[in-house]
């Protein structure tokens, strides 16, 4: 068996012998590409901004108003029908999303506001209750109270809110009515027409 293994390892060696290795071109080492570092930072700097934006959006430099803890918020944009307010005034649309403010700051109240908002357009989310509570009995009673009636007219997705019935927290809390999405829209559209 040895004899054999020899064998095959001088015929081997015979095929080979006028074989010569390959050259190998000299490699380069390619250096990071800065392009695609340069257009990564301006990716994040633009993201930054656009959270940045959104931020401002609810900031506002006016000074804020302090409310009173038992105010109620009442806010109505041109065009939304006197019924369809007076329904969600009186608490009759289902709530389909609740954002609790409890327990956070102004900054932190700010971001989860605008980020509710978004994610209730995203989902055709119609009507909505946000609890920001009375802050009855704190150094600034109504702080966040205050924010929300300051923030929510400045979101031009919003179309009304007004403060909540007794069952859904009362004064410390607030409905508010989006905008319908452009899908929802067509979608009453085509069921309307077929009605015809």
């Amino acid at each position: 068996m040895s004899d054999n293994k020899t064998d095959n390892n001088d015929d081997f060696l015979k095929a080979m012998g006028d074989v010569k290795p390959l050259q190998q071109e000299r490699r380069v080492t390619l250096k990071k590409d800065s392009l695609h570092a340069d257009s990564a930072r301006a990716r994040r700097k633009a993201a930054m901004a656009e959270v940045a934006k959104e931020l401002n959006e609810l900031s506002g430099d006016d000074h804020i108003e302090p409310l009173d803890p038992n105010a109620i918020l009442e806010f109505q944009r041109p065009g939304v029908q006197h019924g369809v307010y007076r329904n969600l005034r009186l608490g009759k649309y289902s709530i389909d999303a609740r954002l609790d403010l409890h327990h956070h700051t102004v900054e932190q109240a700010r971001t989860a506001v605008r980020a509710f908002v978004r994610d209730c357009l995203q989902h055709d989310i119609r009507c909505a209750l946000i609890t920001h509570g009375k802050g009855e009995g704190r150094k600034q009673p109504a702080l966040l109270k205050s924010c929300v009636a300051h923030w929510l007219p400045q979101l031009e997705d919003v179309l009304a809110f007004h403060s909540a019935q007794k069952q859904h927290g009362g004064s410390g809390a607030t409905y508010i009515m989006l905008r319908k999405s452009e899908k929802k829209r067509q979608d009453n559209l085509e069921r309307h027409q077929r009605r015809r």
